[in-house]
């Protein structure tokens, strides 16, 4: 027999109903009604996010605006990604007559919804009304192109913001079906596809769409940007090239155009370009945060710092620009600096990107200052900010760490012998981010016979691919599917990773290096397509590591950096996987540690190079004579004599420090 209490559940209307019953209130009018019932639904489901906006609607249309008030903040504080919730924040200070504040939250809605209509209308008459008028012209045509979307689309677009990709991929695909090469439609269905690292499909979407549109800057835009991520960079370059004979005049054509020179190495263009740019548009902030970017890759320091000192300037919020100017590493903060980042970083219509890169700008600022504890408090914060933006899981790492562990065994390896790319070429430095990976790269790079690169996606992409087209939830086919790769698959794999790098080769050396830290995840995958490539595993203490590594904020990836207690699990789970590979490829890797370079350089220096069976040179001890573009967070730092300084910063941090040495264990703690 059920239970009085089963019963009662049973009978119950579930939440959707509900949800679905105070929608149609609030629809008709009824407005108290409708927060009646959210509110009772919220007494069981304190974290309903349809309710709550409901709830927010209701209060604001009944004029309780500091009811609404108090419901958005909730929306926002349970998911500060939510572009409705910041959309509807806007609503409701727009009629409680705060025009300022509104428009900020208009701003918080369309940087993590930019299809959101509603918003961009609003945008445009308060910047019109401020008289703001490039502002007002952009947000005016957002609002022209997502009105002319059929309504299926608008949804498709809004979804895809929402990073709810698996229902506009049903929507997109579903409305393909009913009218046929939609140049449109086949953008968001490329959208999707690049999301899920499906970068092929992606491509022929975007070429196929440019082919029956030629005149669709937008799909053309696209379509560079999905020959970037396939590391077509001579075929990406030319797009870009083509669209800029198409829009001239239309700056952001002329910024990818740059930045596709950049992504080659053709960094005189690239500037020319940017310096025409900031030429012409003197006061876009962007322009000169992206100008200080291409001068600080190219070792000019000093020009670096004028271009970022411009953009916060003319953006005194602009978090990324004191943010670029921290991340020299070299540059020091004066008391007027930190002070004008301080108030800004507190004031209420301060931007969540804004905010997190000035409190990464003010823990660097500080910390340089001596005021450690409080440079802590800004560390933390900007972490907690970015944490809650990225929403990272450790459990996803470990999860791929065992199946790595699981899949790659010696039978593996034995079967697979004799297969793979016979090529010496590269030279693989990996690791973990803020290892010194930068600084053997560097060393390796002064070499005549071994020529730095970049970041090469390329082992990530192969690694995405192999694993298949899946939901987050559902585990990949790689690498598993190893075992079932033939020798021939494994060859082409390798020869085409030699090919698709040629385009970042300028100086014609018979070594190259590929320095991509989180490729350590996939050693064995290197190991099978390209046999007789070295491979170098830059390590850092436990502590100091996991530090710096909270103490960066990246341009894009490391989610596992923001929070101590994540890179703890990060750091344990490298340091796991290393030693797997150390068992079942013996002598594969060579570590070096960062701690015995800075001690006594030359002994490493030369038990790197007898490693890559390379003959000695001086210039790998005065590496930091070398001239070479570096585009990582360690760019200036590698352009100095080695320094001792930086080995043991963490110990100034060290009584915050417990949730990280919790989590890596008393043995981790002490390297």
């Amino acid at each position: 027999m059920m239970s009085v209490k089963g019963k009662a559940l049973a009978d119950a209307p579930d939440s959707e109903a509900i949800i679905g019953k105070a929608r149609s209130l609030l629809q008709s009018g009824q407005l108290a009604d409708a927060a009646r019932i959210c509110q009772k639904l919220l007494e069981n489901e304190p974290k309903s996010g349809d309710a709550l906006y409901i709830l927010a609607v209701a209060n604001r249309l009944q004029k309780k605006f500091n009811d609404a008030l108090s419901v958005n903040r909730e929306m926002i504080a349970l998911d500060p990604s939510n572009g409705r919730a910041h959309q509807e924040m806007g609503h409701c200070l727009r009629d409680m007559g705060d025009s300022r504040s509104a428009l900020a939250a208009y701003q918080e809605a369309v940087a993590r919804n930019n299809a959101l209509a509603g918003s961009w209308q609003m945008l445009e008459r308060l910047h019109e009304a401020a008289g703001h008028m490039a502002a007002a012209d952009f947000a005016a045509a957002q609002v022209e192109y997502l009105t002319s979307l059929p309504p299926q689309l608008q949804a498709v677009a809004s979804l895809i913001q929402e990073g709810k990709m698996y229902k506009a991929e049903q929507l997109c695909r579903h409305f393909l079906q009913s009218h046929g090469h939609h140049v449109e439609a086949m953008r968001f269905l490329a959208q999707i596809g690049m999301s899920f690292n499906v970068h092929d499909e992606a491509e022929f979407l975007l070429e196929s769409a440019v082919m029956l549109d030629p005149e669709n800057s937008r799909a053309h835009f696209d379509y560079v940007g999905a020959l970037q991520k396939r590391q077509k960079f001579a075929d990406a370059l030319e797009q870009a090239r083509l669209l800029r004979e198409k829009d001239p005049d239309d700056p952001q054509v002329d910024m990818l155009y740059a930045n596709q020179n950049l992504a080659v190495g053709n960094f005189d263009e690239a500037l020319r370009i940017y310096r025409s740019r900031a030429a012409q548009t003197p006061n876009n902030p962007g322009v000169h945060l992206t100008l200080g970017h291409a001068l600080k890759t190219t070792g000019q320091q000093q020009q670096a710092i004028e271009a970022y000192t411009r953009a916060y300037t003319l953006k005194p919020d602009y978090g990324d620009a004191y943010w670029s100017l921290a991340n020299l590493k070299t540059y020091k903060f004066d008391d007027a600096q930190i002070a004008a980042m301080r108030e800004r970083e507190m004031a209420p219509t301060t931007q969540l990107a804004d905010r997190y890169h000035l409190c990464f700008a003010l823990g660097k600022a500080l910390e340089d200052h001596g005021h450690y504890q409080e440079s802590f408090t800004y560390y933390e914060r900007g972490n907690r900010l970015k944490r809650e933006e990225v929403g990272y899981d450790w459990r996803r790492i470990t999860a791929e760490i065992d199946r790595q562990i699981a899949h790659c065994t010696p039978d593996l390896f034995a079967a697979k012998a004799g297969a793979g790319f016979a090529a010496r070429d590269p030279i693989f430095i990996l690791g973990l981010p803020r290892a010194g990976s930068t600084l053997l790269e560097q060393i390796l790079a002064s070499h005549s016979q071994v020529e730095g690169t970049m970041e090469l996606p390329n082992i990530l992409a192969l690694a995405h691919k192999l694993g298949g087209r899946r939901r987050i939830d559902e585990e990949p086919e790689y690498p598993a599917n190893l075992e079932e790769l033939s020798t021939e698959e494994l060859t082409t794999f390798g020869e085409a990773f030699i090919q698709d790098t040629m385009i970042q080769r300028k100086q014609g050396t018979p070594f190259f290096i590929d320095k991509m830290p989180n490729n350590f995840r996939h050693i064995g995958l290197i190991h099978l397509i390209l046999p007789n490539a070295k491979i170098i595993d830059a390590r850092r203490s436990a502590m100091g590591c996991s530090f710096s590594g909270f103490k960066q904020l990246f341009a894009e990836g490391q989610e596992f950096t923001y929070g101590l207690e994540e890179i703890g699990h990060y750091y344990s789970d490298y340091v796991r996987l290393m030693e797997h590979w150390d068992t079942v490829l013996p002598g594969k890797v060579l570590r070096v540690r960062y701690e015995e370079v800075v001690a006594d350089l030359e002994t490493q220096v030369r038990r790197i190079l007898d490693y890559c069976e390379l003959p000695f040179e001086d210039a790998c001890l005065n590496f930091h004579q070398t001239e070479r573009a570096v585009r990582t967070a360690s760019s200036e730092q590698v352009r100095q004599p080695i320094y001792q300084s930086g080995v043991d910063q963490w110990a100034n941090y060290s009584p915050w420090l417990d949730p990280l040495r919790e989590v890596l264990g008393p043995e981790l703690s002490a390297t």
